[in-house]
């Protein structure tokens, strides 16, 4: 059986390291070392792979890349954090051997029996509660398991396609939002992922807001210009574990300077648990609190209709 190699280009693709970084760590630290293949390009064996692929995520995390590269691959998952205290409360909302059920059925690959398991838990809860007990802790569940690395990235990937799939049908289902506020749900530039802003539109389009939902990496430019032609109340954004904490006060800041004082920022999501709210930037690490700041916001339109 043949081992699988790499090019550089699929190990950039593979890890989210750029080519250069990954020259100049082969010549500042040794690694990574790859072979040459026939044609003399640099050749990655998967064993490399995996292991710059830990080192990215462990930097995205906040640690220092020369410190990693100086670890033994055996040790790198040690440095791999372990289960945050704050998820506790949202599981505590669950029902734990439900949860581990659904995620099993990840792990087995049963598409199907993921999908007929959430439709039934659907059904039995309303959307509301779906979202809020089962989605959101099983979410988080997930993305633990994706840091410290026991779950595959295809795994991970099927879960949300699976999970977008079903809640944009529940989405479609809900009577057209009208009432205000009207929110722009979108998320900056390099954070892929959905699902947080879908559980979000799917509260707030429960509760009459108008939703207009713009995907994922927009640019901060291009919010402010979307935010002007739908005349938004509110710019959502939501950041995954996955996004690096570091980035999102400063970026949180640059939005806040770009968008008038009236349009409101929230943000959510696992990414904001670690960071400092910018002055004028409502951080919502909780999903009820987006339904809170929903009513705050009805309540001051209210009071203060002109500011509006």
């Amino acid at each position: 059986m043949n081992t699988p190699h790499f090019s550089i280009a699929a190990v950039e693709r593979e890890t989210g390291l750029s080519k250069d970084v990954l020259r100049v760590w082969e010549r500042r630290y040794g690694f990574p070392l790859p072979e040459r293949d026939d044609h003399g390009e640099r050749s990655y064996s998967a064993a490399q792979v995996e292991r710059l692929r830990l080192i990215k995520r462990l930097m995205d995390q906040g640690h220092r890349p020369g410190k990693l590269l100086a670890i033994p691959a055996e040790a790198l998952a040690e440095l791999a954090p372990r289960k945050p205290a704050s998820t506790a409360t949202a599981d505590s909302a669950a029902d734990p051997d439900a949860l581990n059920d659904l995620l099993t059925l990840i792990r087995q690959h049963d598409a199907l029996g993921y999908q007929q398991a959430m439709q039934q838990r659907l059904g039995k809860q309303g959307l509301s509660t779906f979202v809020q007990d089962t989605v959101a802790p099983l979410t988080g569940r997930i993305g633990e398991a994706w840091e410290a690395g026991q779950i595959e990235v295809f795994e991970e990937h099927l879960f949300t396609e699976l999970t977008k799939r079903l809640l944009r049908q529940a989405i479609a289902g809900l009577p057209g939002g009208k009432l205000q506020p009207r929110v722009l749900l979108t998320s900056v530039p390099e954070e892929q992922h959905v699902l947080g802003l879908l559980m979000v539109e799917s509260l707030l389009a429960l509760e009459g807001a108008e939703c207009i939902p713009l995907g994922t990496q927009m640019p901060l430019l291009e919010i402010v210009r979307a935010a002007e032609a739908h005349q938004a109340d509110i710019v959502a954004l939501s950041f995954s574990i996955a996004f690096p904490a570091r980035q999102i006060p400063a970026l949180l800041q640059q939005l806040r300077d770009l968008l008038p004082g009236k349009v409101a920022i929230w943000a959510g999501g696992a990414g904001i648990l670690r960071s400092a709210a910018p002055l004028g930037v409502q951080l919502m690490p909780r999903l009820e609190l987006a339904l809170e700041a929903l009513a705050a916001w009805r309540e001051m339109a209210m009071a203060y209709p002109g500011s509006r």
